[in-house]
């Protein structure tokens, strides 16, 4: 018995040994290669930062200093200055390379982007530096990537050797310490503060368990690796610059995945691939991947490839180089999510996921390196092949009564250095009318014209069912503009070289009242600051005209007459508004206007807004941080954000509107729906989107109808059933509806249809009362994306709107999201009337 005992505590003392080694912290040796040497005179990670990487997790502030210390010790670095994200947090550039190469920087850059340009296929590669663009943890918690970085660029600066002068003799690393400052700041503060000296590895510590939002997103929490192609936002706005003024051959995205995952690296599942995307990217892809796999392969890390992720929405880090001639590629990280944790593959320690991550950051220059040539021959070559391919014809795109949104689109695309031009005249096709003043025109045959075709296609058929994002974005709808791919390129005018929003008509001034069209996308904006400078405000409920002027459903009209500003200041106000909003305002002598008189009964007064968005542990926190964006940054328009545990404790007498986004599990207990449901019979307007549906069905908020669907597992197999169950998710695909213009909710759309995306499977069946279903999908609904059939035949005609009254107050649901990623501008405007004219419904 004594025996057993002794042996028993013997294993139970080495198990602890090792446990206690594995996590104690790390050594340089532990990351660098032994077969190099480094310059002594180039400061250790840990001089500079007192500790070594991966002893604990970076904050930004610590690695921005880090990195400007490596730039001032090495001549083979220069640091850039980018911009600043939200939070004033610096967004630098550092390129890597070997002197010689920095002292003629600019002569590269250029014979590199000429390899783009037209006339490139005589140009030879023969001595031409590859370009590789590396960059770190644009989700800020997935640490493991911008902590590798201080390896990275520590072993770039330092390394010694004929491996590492080749390597810098024939590479451009353009190198960016981290994607997502904000959330990686975020993050570190959390996991640093709940670290303890003798690390607890239990999974169940607070360590790994993040408050909500978590680091992952931005400041306005979004998730910044779905907008390499909108460019909403400052962090991505620098480093698209930064693509599209270097044109790298090699683009790496370092990522984290689940905590009990090995390692993953691109090529992602190939029937999962954009059809735009070239063979060959593919096959470079798989080439490169071979690099990766012998460098794991020498530490002894487990990694797979091509049985998960994917190559689809040219969104996100690792695929949008692939429709601009270069090769993108994901890496996913296991994560220990602090500093290590108990995983079904035994313990996982931060240094170690730091080492994969350094190591495949090698892995990717030794490949560019050797396939150098063949890089930059597949970049030149494909562009010669996509303008070869491109079309005579253009695009035009714009909207007779939103200049802005237009605008904006046109912005995205010269954020892409995209060719727009002016449109030179009137141009009418298939019952769309484009004016000069509010559309452009693109021509197809451009060095971009690949990258214009994913951003305009309609696509509804696929080789696979399962997306792991979005299965359309085309811009035009999401923009719900007028639009044509089949112009004469001869319309287009002048090229635009730079683009200022159309600013707003100066108005003569007024003793009668002044209108405001609710077309214009920032109207929204000037409605808001001119209720909260305390002036009377009116919307109207019918279609009227003045002097051959029409003004249609949702006019705002502004009376001269018992404001508290006399003519003068209101004049001058008004003036201001149209000009920081660049919103048209009219003047009208006299309220006698044909149809409906301005003192008419169905022009009704418009209420200030004082809105509340919840917040907290139960709501998504990419919709709650879509909304608070467009309200704070467009609209301009302050916004309460209520976290759910306090609303017990909350006084909500003063809110005019709760918006309630999308949420899963039961973000409200009974105590706190029931205050809700108090707050609305009191005359509050709550507003809820997607799933919101269910919680207002599960608590009698509303007795919604819903359309469920049926699909039987038959014939399926084991192996088979997670295809089986993802081909009924609807993952994001655009639908068009039918709108009743005379309902408020539609007020500011100039068009019968409109464009929504969708990526829920609530069907809520229509009301039997016609004028209560005022947004209503088509029979025939999809416009671009992979919906199921059993989806698709539940969709049909069902209702993504519903109001009701209650109490003194209102319920307003949208089963869609109308917000998403900050570039769907054409359907703001739905909650915005939502917001302003809920009385009027």
């Amino acid at each position: 018995m004594f025996r057993k005992l002794y042996v028993t505590l013997l294993i139970l003392a080495c198990f602890v040994q090792v446990s206690l080694a594995q996590i104690a912290p790390p050594t340089l040796d532990y990351y660098l290669p032994q077969d190099i040497t480094y310059d002594q005179d180039i400061p250790k990670p840990q001089e500079i930062l007192g500790w070594v990487p991966g002893t604990w997790h970076v904050s930004h502030d610590q690695l921005i200093y880090f990195m400007k210390e490596m730039a001032e010790a090495s001549p083979r670095i220069i640091l850039q200055d980018r911009g600043h994200t939200f939070e004033g947090r610096p967004l630098p550039l550092l390129i890597i390379t070997s002197p010689e190469n920095h002292n003629n920087l600019e002569e590269i850059r250029q014979q590199h982007v000429a390899l783009t340009e037209e006339g490139s296929g005589s140009l030879d590669t023969e001595n031409m530096p590859v370009i590789t663009y590396q960059g770190m943890s644009i989700h800020g918690n997935e640490a493991s990537g911008a902590n590798a970085g201080l390896l990275a660029v520590y072993h770039l600066a330092a390394g010694q050797g004929s491996e590492m002068d080749e390597l810098l003799n024939n590479t451009i690393i353009l190198f960016d310490p981290c994607f997502n400052p904000d959330g990686l700041q975020r993050f570190s503060q959390w996991v640093n503060t709940h670290k303890s000296q003798h690390i607890n590895s239990d999974p169940q510590d607070r360590e790994y368990d993040e408050v909500w939002p978590g680091g992952r997103t931005n400041h306005y929490w979004f998730d910044m690796n779905r907008d390499w192609l909108p460019v909403q936002l400052p962090e991505s706005r620098v480093r698209i610059e930064t693509f599209h003024n270097w044109y790298p051959n090699i683009l790496t995205d370092h990522h984290e995945m689940g905590s009990n995952s090995t390692f993953f690296f691109q090529p992602g599942i190939p029937s999962r691939t954009h059809p735009l995307t070239p063979e060959l990217n593919q096959q470079l892809t798989g080439e490169i991947a071979g690099y990766h796999a012998r460098a794991l392969d020498k530490l002894g890390s487990l990694y797979y490839s091509k049985e998960d992720y994917d190559d689809y929405y040219y969104g996100k880090g690792s695929t949008f180089p692939d429709v601009n001639g270069g090769i993108g590629i994901l890496f996913e990280q296991g994560s220990s999510r602090g500093h290590a944790q108990e995983t079904d593959n035994g313990l996982l320690t931060f240094p170690f996921t730091v080492r994969n991550q350094f190591t495949a950051f090698l892995s990717t220059l030794e490949a560019a390196v050797n396939m150098r040539q063949k890089l930059l021959d597949y970049q030149r070559d494909f562009f010669v092949e996509t303008r070869n391919n491109a079309g005579s014809d253009a695009y035009i795109f714009g909207s007779q009564i939103d200049p802005a949104r237009a605008f904006h689109l046109a912005e995205i695309l010269q954020r892409h250095k995209i060719e727009v031009y002016t449109l030179s005249e009137e141009f009418s096709q298939h019952g769309k009318d484009f004016s000069p003043a509010s559309s452009y025109v693109v021509p197809k045959n451009q060095k971009h014209s690949l990258l214009l075709e994913a951003m305009f296609e309609k696509r509804t058929t696929f080789t696979d069912s399962l997306f792991y994002d979005i299965s359309a974005w085309s811009f035009d709808l999401a923009f719900n503009l007028d639009f044509t791919d089949a112009a004469p390129a001869s319309l287009a005018g002048s090229s635009l070289n730079s683009l200022e929003l159309p600013p707003a008509m100066t108005f003569e001034k007024s003793e009668y009242a002044y209108i405001m069209p609710w077309g214009g996308y920032y109207t929204p904006r000037a409605l808001n600051a001119i209720l909260n400078k305390g002036l009377r405000a009116k919307v109207s409920m019918k279609p009227f005209s003045y002097d051959a002027k029409d003004f249609d459903y949702g006019s705002i009209v502004i009376p001269v007459q018992n404001q508290k500003m006399d003519s003068e200041e209101l004049w001058q106000y008004l003036q201001t508004v149209a000009d920081e909003a660049h919103v048209d305002i009219y003047s009208l002598p006299s309220g006698y206007t044909e149809g409906i008189n301005l003192g008419s009964r169905r022009i009704r007064n418009v209420a200030p807004a004082k809105v509340a968005l919840m917040v907290g542990e139960g709501i998504t926190s990419y919709d709650a941080g879509e909304i608070w964006h467009l309200l704070d940054t467009r609209f301009a328009m302050k916004v309460t954000k209520l976290d759910v545990s306090s609303i017990n404790r909350a006084d909500l007498k003063d809110y005019t509107d709760m918006i309630l986004p999308n949420s899963w599990g039961r973000a409200l207990d009974k105590d706190q729906t029931d205050k809700v449901k108090d707050w609305v019979r009191e005359g509050g307007t709550l507003i809820t989107f997607r799933n919101g549906a269910r919680w207002l069905d599960r608590n009698e908020f509303l007795d919604l109808d819903f359309v469920e669907t049926e699909n039987p597992a038959e014939n399926i197999t084991y192996d088979q059933q997670n295809a089986f169950n993802g081909a009924q998710v609807i993952g994001g695909a655009i639908f068009q509806a039918k709108i009743d213009r005379a309902h408020p909710i539609s007020f500011g759309y100039d068009q019968d249809t409109i464009n929504l995306f969708r990526n829920t499977t609530v069907f809520i069946k229509t009301d039997s009362v016609s004028y209560h279903n005022p947004i209503r999908y088509t029979d025939e609904p999809l416009v671009s994306g992979y919906i199921s059939d059993i989806n698709l035949e539940a969709l049909r005609g069902t209702r993504p709107f519903v109001h009701k009254p209650v109490g003194r107050g209102n319920i307003i649901l949208f089963t869609d999201n109308t917000n998403f990623r900050a570039f769907w501008y054409g359907t703001n405007k739905l909650m915005m009337n939502a917001i302003f004219f809920a009385e009027q419904m």
